[in-house]
C-alpha cells in the first residue's frame, strides 16, 4: 500500500538537515511513497486551518525529486523552522481560528494551552502515515506525545550541542566544532596582535561537550563547561599565567553558553520560549569584565552564537544526516514506527522514541575534563567514544 509520509525540521537550524530531508525524500518516492513537506516544524501544523485553503499552500507542500535534488548544497532548513509546542501554546500565540475552540484543552497549573488534538487532526487530514520529525530534545518531545496518542512516528536527532539523550552522535555537532575551531584559529592573530585574553562564547545549554571539544581541538589554554561552576579569581589568575608563558604575550579560552560561576546563575534573557526556556548568552562577557576588574588585562570577547551553525554541511555531518534520513525510510518500510535513529559506538541503530526524555546527556566530567585546571583531559582513550560523548 503506498504511505504518505510526513517531514518537518523544528528548533534551532543547524548543517544537515537538507541532506537528511533529501534522503528521506528520495529514499521513499524509490519506494513509491508520497512525502509532505510540512513548514514551519510543529507551527505549521498548529497554523494549518482546515478551512482555508490559503494556509494549506503555505504551510503544506508534496516534495518531488525536483524540489530536494540540490538543497543538500546548502546549510539550513529549505522547510523553515521554528520552537512552537503545540501541547504547552500561551493563548496569546494561538491561532485566530483555535481560539475558545474545543481542541484546546487548559494545561493544568500553567495558563497554556494543549492543541494535540487538532495537530492529530490535521495529520489526518492531509493523509499522513507516518511522520519524520527532525530536531532536538525540545522539537521530539513533542514527537514522543504524538507517539503516545498512537500516531506513527520515526525521529532523526539534530542539535549542535550534541546533547539528546540515546544517541551519540546528532546532525550538526560536527561542522559547528569545525566552524568554532576554524574562528579561533583566525582569532589568535587579533588577539596575538593586541596582547589580550580572547574568551570565545560557545552555544551549549545544557551540555558543554561544543566548548570541551573545540578547546580541545583548537588547543586553546582554558575551558569552562556548563557542567562544572568555575570561580572567576581561579579562572583569572590561570589566563594571566598562561598569557606570560605565550612567547605570543596572549591567552585564550572558551566558555559554554550555559556555564556559571561558583554560586552564581546561569545568564539568561527575554521571555521562556514555548518549551520553558529563556534566551541564554552573555557570561563571556561577563568573564571579560571580571579578568579586567581583576588582573587590569583587556580582553577580546567573541561570542560566535549563530555563526557556529551556518554555512553548508561538512563530510561527517552530511554522511550521518544521509544515513540517517535513509535508515528512517527503512524504518518505514518495515513498519518499524516510535523509534529515533541513532549512533552508538559507531555503529547506526535505533532507541525507543521515549529515550529522548529519559535523561540528559552531558559531559562525563571525571573521563574528559581537569575540574582542577579547566582543561579538557582525556584519562585514557581506549575504547572512548570518537567524540567523547
Amino acid at each position: 500500500m503506498t504511505k504518505t509520509l510526513g517531514i518537518l525540521t523544528g528548533g534551532g537550524d543547524v548543517p544537515g538537515l537538507n541532506p537528511c530531508i533529501k534522503a528521506v525524500v528520495m529514499n521513499a518516492l524509490e519506494q513509491g511513497y508520497r512525502v509532505i513537506g510540512i513548514r514551519r516544524g510543529w507551527a505549521g501544523l498548529l497554523h494549518y486551518n482546515q478551512n482555508e485553503p490559503s494556509t494549506r499552500e503555505y504551510y503544506v507542500r508534496e516534495l518531488h525529486e525536483e524540489d530536494v535534488r540540490t538543497i543538500d548544497r546548502t546549510g539550513g532548513t529549505v522547510l523553515h523552522t521554528s520552537r512552537t509546542n503545540p501541547q504547552r501554546v500561551s493563548p496569546k500565540d494561538a491561532p485566530d481560528f483555535l481560539k475558545n475552540s474545543s481542541y484546546g484543552k487548559k494545561v493544568a497549573g500553567e495558563e497554556k494551552i494543549d492543541y494535540t488534538d487538532y495537530v492529530l487532526e490535521v495529520l489526518g487530514n492531509l493523509g499522513i502515515d507516518v511522520l519524520v520529525p527532525i530536531g532536538g530534545d525540545d522539537t521530539l518531545s513533542f514527537a514522543v506525545r504524538l507517539h503516545k496518542e498512537g500516531f506513527p512516528i520515526v525521529a532523526c536527532p539534530k542539535t549542535m550541542d550534541n546533547d539528546i539523550f540515546g544517541t551519540d552522535y546528532c546532525i550538526g555537532f560536527s561542522t559547528a566544532v569545525t566552524r568554532s575551531v576554524e574562528f579561533i584559529t583566525n582569532m589568535r592573530t587579533s588577539v596575538g596582535s593586541h596582547e589580550r585574553i580572547g574568551v570565545v562564547e560557545l552555544f551549549g545549554r545544557n551540555s558543554g561537550e561544543t566548548s570541551l571539544i573545540t578547546a580541545y581541538l583548537a588547543y586553546v589554554d582554558r575551558a569552562i563547561i556548563s557542567e562544572v561552576p568555575f570561580n572567576m579569581q581561579k579562572l583569572a589568575d590561570f589566563l594571566m599565567a598562561d598569557k606570560r608563558r605565550n612567547p605570543s604575550n596572549y591567552a585564550i579560552m572558551t566558555i559554554s553558553e550555559g556555564a556559571v560561576m561558583e554560586g552564581g546563575e546561569v545568564v539568561e534573557s527575554g521571555e521562556a520560549d514555548p518549551f520553558g526556556h529563556r534566551k541564554l548568552g552573555g557570561i563571556g562577557q561577563i568573564v571579560c569584565e571580571e579578568i579586567k576588574r581583576l588582573t587590569g588585562q583587556h580582553t577580546m570577547y567573541q561570542q560566535l552564537a549563530y555563526l557556529m551553525r551556518s554555512g553548508a554541511p561538512d563530510s561527517l555531518d552530511r554522511m550521518v544526516a544521509m544515513s540517517f534520513g535513509t535508515m528512517a525510510v527503512q524504518l518505514i518500510r518495515r513498519n518499524e514506527t516510535g523509534k529515533m535513529v541513532a549512533l552508538h559506538g559507531g555503529k547506526y541503530t535505533t532507541v525507543p522514541i521515549e529515550m529522548v526524555l529519559a535523561g540528559r546527556k552531558r559531559v562525563d566530567v571525571p573521563a574528559y575534563y581537569d575540574i582542577e585546571n579547566y582543561k579538557p583531559k582525556i584519562r585514557d582513550f581506549m575504547g572512548v567514544p570518537m567524540f567523547l560523548s
